[in-house]
């Protein structure tokens, strides 16, 4: 085959089978042919809608590639929507049910063919997905973490048979049709009563509406223009008002740098009925997870638990804005508005009050003075300063320093254009209290207090402003000012009661100050607006329940965090980490805290504490936190920081003679390499005294190493058996784990010293340290070829450090002998120097002078 005829590409690649075919094929070959070659049309169809191709469907297998990864996800989503629903028809025994790998990779195509490593990961991916499922690799990960509103579980690393790495895996969590656990945990917090009584009213409810509405519509024969919703298939019960999901209005403008202001119309929108009091309206979060696919509105209304659905387009065309909506009522099937607006840049407001009244009115609710000021109050006077704010909120979704900066650029610029756009304002602040929260400044205090400056900056404009008050509310519990946190959280709540995230955020400062009860109504009132809500709603919800004993609940949330967190965080595991040792669980609170320093090495109470990580209004209660972490494991103080030379701690060798008496012996050895490493420059070393400290007790190389700020730590043993000697010693990198070198000497006690020098020259070779010829000199220098000197000397020391007038008297008559043995031997002269400043401490000497 001529190379020619080969092309590598990175490509996205979707990988698909049916889970327990051969079992389908088996009980109904003709009825499984017949429902694949079925399925496989309606997967085909999509992989084209999403811009992709099929490249083979052997058997149960399809494989397609897509030139988007943020295509082959979305297909991935809609087949398995797809799918669920065409399974739902089916008998248990016959369901046909589709794992999906999604991979990003390089792959070599030959013809209409491709194969190689990006190939085979798919494939392996696809294979950790459950069945109805969809995983995707770390690659995929990476290009649409923030892009598609969904949530992800990580796998972990995964081996994939001839690829030498290991692969990154991430579950799909929230999409649509595939939200079953959340929807279970979020009925488990609704009592079963309830619900019960709910379904049975509402029931009541959309009989007697369908009456009403039969006799309202009699004059009309349109008849219904969609798939009708069925309450009793609603993930929730419906509201006891008028509910609704806005759904992202599609961008027309065949630009997708558009999208934004599209966006913006639909959460502008968003936010002014979220303001009228008797309308129920899902959260941006949960509706902008259906952007981008071909959903239908029944399934939305089932999904979310509302009755109504908007949804419109969005075409921008110079200085025209063409914009269309409609609203559907899901469980009659009517469009019961709709309206084409073709208008000048300049009259966008006045086109958004015009479909929020539209809405209010066919819905028949009517907006009190104060929501009608409220929805008009928080508009600009100048056009281009709204595009502005728009495009900051857009860039203020990536949750990064860069993208907060960037977000806070575009809000000053609209603050600029329009000075008396609230909005404006208030959105600068919560980029500044974002950089005093998340560490992303050298000063948090001013950080704060800025924030603090452009809420009230805001609140001078409008005084209605719920979002400026409850960044108020954050900013003083920042600051342990929980009362005042408190009432502004209060004020916030007034104003905006059905905001999602408002109700998630203000939940923090009460909790903190002793109302957690409040704060669990507060966050699952949130979680009710956003179904699909992100995974922060979880761990306020599980740090409530813990402050209230619920553990098990607390449990549950905090795992549930976890799992739908960024794996790089710490924290869902610090959180983990003290609930666990207050239910009682502390092999798995170790287990945590071995998590958090895994992902921040420097990790210490004293620095979560300096953080104000546990903003506790009652001290008590910090203190119940860091006495659970300090029983979990987590280091009390952060680790000294590496010296910027190789640094190395020996520790003390275990003795391993059958005499004790023999101590002295191992402890010398240790000794000497100490003395020997410290005379080199380029080796940082830590001293005698301070790694001695560790004598006798069972320690981990990490926390020697966290301790005295190192990174490497020599461990060993000494064994002495008449004129015959056992030395083991290993060098390890506390920061891998990894051992360096190790060896084993089994010699005479006269090459004792050739054994030391040999560690040493170890030591120095697996640091590769380069020594001068000066130090290769004093390195190689014994101090005595004398042992019986040497072992007089580590005698002596050994009494001398007993500090007592007894010991002192006999390490100075065994540093006498040595000196006697070698009068040239510096080390017994330090001896016998020590012996005699400790006469005199000990008022044991006849002439201290």
């Amino acid at each position: 085959m001529a190379t020619e005829d080969f092309k590598r590409k990175l490509t996205a690649i979707l990988s698909a089978d049916v889970k327990g075919y051969s079992r389908l094929m088996g009980e109904d070959e003709e009825a499984t042919v017949r429902t694949i070659t079925s399925y496989r049309a309606v997967m085909t169809k999509l992989i084209q809608q999403y811009r992709g191709r099929v490249v083979d469907s052997p058997g149960d297998n399809i494989l397609a590639e897509f030139t988007s990864v943020v295509d082959a996800v979305n297909c991935a989503v809609e087949i398995q929507r797809e799918l669920a629903e065409r399974n739902a028809d089916l008998p248990d025994n016959r369901k046909m049910i589709f794992r999906i790998g999604v991979n990003l990779g390089d792959v070599i195509q030959e013809g209409e063919r491709i194969y190689g490593d990006g190939v085979n990961i798919a494939a392996r991916v696809e294979g950790l997905a459950e069945g109805g499922g969809i995983c995707i690799s770390g690659t995929v990960y990476d290009a649409i973490e923030a892009k598609l509103g969904l949530e992800y579980e990580y796998l972990g690393e995964q081996e994939v048979k001839n690829i030498d790495r290991p692969v990154r895996v991430y579950r799909v969590l929230s999409f649509p049709g595939a939200a079953a656990h959340r929807v279970i945990k979020a009925r488990k917090a609704v009592e079963k009563k309830w619900l019960n009584m709910a379904l049975a009213v509402t029931a009541i409810l959309v009989v007697g509406i369908a009456a009403l509405a039969i006799w309202h519509f009699s004059l009309r024969s349109t008849p219904p223009s969609e798939e009708l919703a069925s309450v009793e298939k609603m993930a929730f019960p419906l509201p006891d008002k008028p509910s609704m999901a806005v759904l992202p209005f599609d961008n027309l403008s065949g630009d997708s740098s558009q999208d934004y202001f599209s966006d913006g119309i639909t959460e502008s929108i968003i936010t002014a009925l979220s303001n009228v009091s008797n309308l129920f309206v899902i959260a941006r979060n949960s509706s902008f997870t259906y952007k981008g696919k071909p959903v239908k509105v029944q399934q939305v209304a089932e999904e979310l638990g509302v009755r109504y659905v908007l949804e419109g387009s969005v075409q921008r065309s110079g200085d025209r804005v063409r914009i269309t909506a409609q609203l559907i009522d899901a469980l009659k099937g009517h469009h019961l508005w709709a309206e084409n607006y073709d208008r000048e840049f300049g009259d966008i407001f006045a086109l958004q009050d015009d479909i929020t009244d539209h809405v209010a009115t066919t819905l028949k609710v009517k907006l009190t003075e104060g929501e009608q000021a409220r929805i008009r109050r928080g508009h600009a006077n100048n056009p281009e300063a709204y595009e502005y704010w728009l495009r900051g909120l857009e860039a203020g979704r990536i949750y990064t320093k860069e993208g907060n900066a960037k977000a806070r650029e575009l809000y000053k610029k609209a603050a600029e254009l329009d000075p008396n756009y609230g909005h404006a304002w208030q959105s600068i602040g919560w980029t500044h209290y974002r950089d005093g929260r998340f560490g992303w400044t050298d000063t948090p205090d001013q950080s704060l207090a800025l924030a603090e400056e452009m809420a009230r900056k805001s609140l001078t404009i409008n005084d209605s402003d719920a979002n400026a008050y409850a960044l108020l509310s954050v900013v003083y519990m920042a600051r342990r000012q929980h009362d005042k946190a408190v009432a502004y959280g209060e004020k916030a709540r007034a104003l905006a009661p059905d905001f999602a995230d408002l109700n998630a955020t203000i939940a923090i400062p009460f909790m903190y100050s002793g109302r957690a009860e409040e704060a669990i109504e507060l966050v699952k009132n949130a979680m009710r607006l956003s179904p699909y809500y992100p995974s922060w709603y979880l761990a306020v919800l599980g740090i409530a329940y813990r402050i209230t004993g619920q553990y098990e609940e607390a449990m549950d949330a905090l795992e549930s965090w976890r799992a739908r967190a960024n794996p790089r965080s710490a924290l869902p595991y610090l959180c983990l980490a003290y609930t666990y040792v207050e239910a009682g669980r502390g092999e798995e609170a170790q287990v945590a805290v071995a998590e958090v320093l895994k992902r921040k090495p420097k990790a210490s109470i004293a620095g979560y504490v300096k953080a104000n990580m546990f903003p506790y209004k009652d001290p008590a209660d910090v203190e119940r936190v860091t006495d659970s972490l300090r029983k979990a494991g987590l280091p009390e103080e952060p680790p000294l920081d590496l010296p910027d030379k190789p640094s190395i701690a020996v520790l003390a060798f275990d003795n391993m003679s059958a005499d004790p008496k023999q101590e002295y012996l191992a402890d010398g050895i240790s000794e000497h390499i100490i003395f020997a490493l410290s005379k080199i420059s380029k080796l940082f070393v830590i001293a005698r005294n301070s790694a001695f400290t560790y004598k006798g007790r069972p320690v981990k190389v990490q926390q020697v190493s966290r301790d005295l700020g190192v990174r490497y730590v020599l461990e060993g043993s000494v064994q002495r058996a008449g004129d015959r000697l056992r030395v083991t010693a290993q060098l390890i990198d506390a920061t891998t784990g990894a051992h360096l070198w190790s060896e084993s000497y089994v010699r005479e006690l006269k090459d004792i010293f050739a054994v030391q020098d040999d560690i040493t020259k170890n030591i120095v070779s697996a640091m590769q340290v380069k020594l001068t010829e000066g130090e290769q000199a004093r390195v190689a220098a014994k101090g005595t070829n004398n042992l019986e000197a040497y072992l007089k000397s580590l005698q002596a020391k050994e009494h001398l450090l007993k500090f007592n007038p007894e010991s002192n008297a006999l390490g100075k008559q065994l540093a006498e002998e040595a000196i006697a043995l070698d009068p040239e031997y510096a080390f017994a002269y330090r001896e016998l120097s020590a012996a005699h400043m400790h006469d005199v401490w000990f008022r044991s000497s006849k002439s201290p002078k």
